[in-house]
Order: C-alpha cells, then structure tokens, then sequence
C-alpha cells in the first residue's frame, strides 16, 4: 500500500519536469528500482496506470530498471550476489557485507 504515495510522487516529479520544459504530455519514465529498496515494482505500475488518468502522464509508458543487492567480501572488497543460505565470497571464501546496491530507488529520466 506504501507505493500510491510514492507513485503520486513520481507522477508529479514527471509532471513538474514537463511543464519546465512546455511539454504538452509525458511520454516514458524511467525508474531505477532496487530489489530491497522496500517498493513492489507491480504495485507502482498497477497504480501508476490509475494515477496517471488525467494528468500529464496519462498513456506514459513506465520502464523499471530493476538492481540486485550486492554483498562486498570484507576480506578482498569483491562485489558479489549472495548464494541461499550463505554470505561466503565466491571468490576468496570471506564473508559478505551488505552494501546500499539493491537499495535504489528513483526517477533516472523522463521523456517527453
């Protein structure tokens, strides 16, 4: 339920962004989204299609850039994904760290 505000939000980032620009309508946005930024990508689109009606961005296309989480080895520095029940580095054998890769969360363009 936490995606309607953050999709009103998008919606009227995209709105703002077209109306500096004398744009008559939104044509895509482009989202960088996190796999544990905390928001259900269905649910923004699901919305996003309810919201829009009216407004600048009626008919947009919305495009999810999708990001996995990252684990950094805190032996080596590595980037890696971390395997089922485990946080052991593929490349040294440390363990993991969480990082803020995955977290993301924001508008990377708009088209108009």
């Amino acid at each position: 339920m936490h995606e309607y505000p953050v999709t009103v939000e998008i919606i009227g980032i995209a709105e703002r962004f077209a109306r500096e620009a004398g744009a008559r309508s939104v044509k895509k946005i482009n989202l960088v989204v996190g796999d544990y930024c905390g928001y259900i990508p269905e649910c923004i689109s699901l919305y996003f299609g309810i919201i829009a009606e009216g407004t600048l961005c009626e008919g947009a296309a919305l495009s999810m850039e999708r990001v996995k989480p990252l684990l950094r080895c805190e032996t080596c520095g590595a980037l890696f994904e971390r395997r089922p029940f485990s946080f052991e580095c593929m490349e040294c054998g440390g363990q993991g760290a969480p990082t803020e890769i995955g977290r993301e969360f924001y508008v990377k363009s708009i088209e108009i």
